[in-house]
């Protein structure tokens, strides 16, 4: 069995993904930034020749860089942020190259995660947010697309799946503002500013979606978080049926999902 846990930022992914890799210490977990067969967010896809012009630009991370990338047929996968450096430049330079945030077009888009899924054939994986997050989010805020776009896109993403053994763990929140609270105050430094929620809203504010419609601020980003959960809910219920279990983020026990424990 593979395990795709997912659910909005702030309902305990990782927790739980610590929680499954404590039961099944043989399993590999992948989280967001390492290399993934299924999903490539934090990580730079580049062609041949662009990766070896990285390569030539930043000769004194050539180690770092050539120990995170892994080539798949012409391409490379550079987990970049994963590469240790004080020089902001190159994560802003690999940023460029990854897939999401309107980066590729939305053929090229599909295709590539597509073809990813359909080539994935392991077994014994834990993913965190692999399957929902990245993609959703992508497709929402910055091609603008409508739920029934998604849906479809998803069909196809069961499809490519259909023959592999997996199951999702999805960690419903009931009280999302809550959560992203929570977070908020986590993701501090030490003298408690905030790091990550500046980020998440400028993020939200600025993408082509809350444009379009003149969103910006708190209150609407916790609405597009509502909005997502919904239909990441839907997801699960209409194209994976079978195939899901929902837990209550931060209120769960391990006898919820007992077929964890096999």
């Amino acid at each position: 069995m593979n395990f795709f846990v997912e659910g909005l930022q702030g309902s305990g992914k990782s927790t739980l993904v610590n929680r499954l890799f404590e039961k099944h210490p043989d399993y590999r977990t992948v989280r967001e930034g390492d290399y993934s067969p299924v999903e490539l967010s934090w990580c730079a896809y580049l062609d041949r020749a662009r990766y070896g012009e990285i390569l030539e630009k930043y000769p004194d991370l050539r180690a770092q860089i050539e120990g995170k990338s892994v080539a798949e047929d012409d391409r490379v996968i550079v987990c970049y942020t994963k590469v240790s450096t004080d020089n902001r430049a190159f994560y802003k330079d690999l940023e460029q190259y990854e897939i999401y945030n309107g980066r590729v077009s939305n053929d090229a888009f599909r295709e590539i995660t597509l073809r990813r899924f359909r080539r994935w054939n392991g077994d014994g994986m834990i993913f965190e947010c692999s399957l929902f997050q990245n993609i959703v989010e992508d497709m929402i805020l910055f091609r603008d697309a409508p739920d029934e776009e998604i849906m479809d896109f998803y069909r196809q993403v069961s499809g490519a799946l259909a023959d592999k053994p997996f199951h999702i763990l999805y960690l419903q929140a009931d009280d999302i503002a809550s959560n992203i609270n929570v977070i908020r105050k986590e993701r501090s430094d030490g003298q408690g500013s905030e790091m990550w929620f500046p980020l998440m809203l400028h993020f939200f504010d600025e993408s082509p979606h809350a444009k379009r419609r003149g969103l910006a601020g708190e209150a609407a980003l916790l609405e597009h978080f509502r909005h997502r959960q919904d239909l990441e809910l839907r997801l699960c219920r209409e194209i994976f049926p079978g195939r899901y279990t929902v837990l209550k983020s931060k209120a769960y026990r391990d006898a919820d999902y007992p077929f964890c424990q096999v």
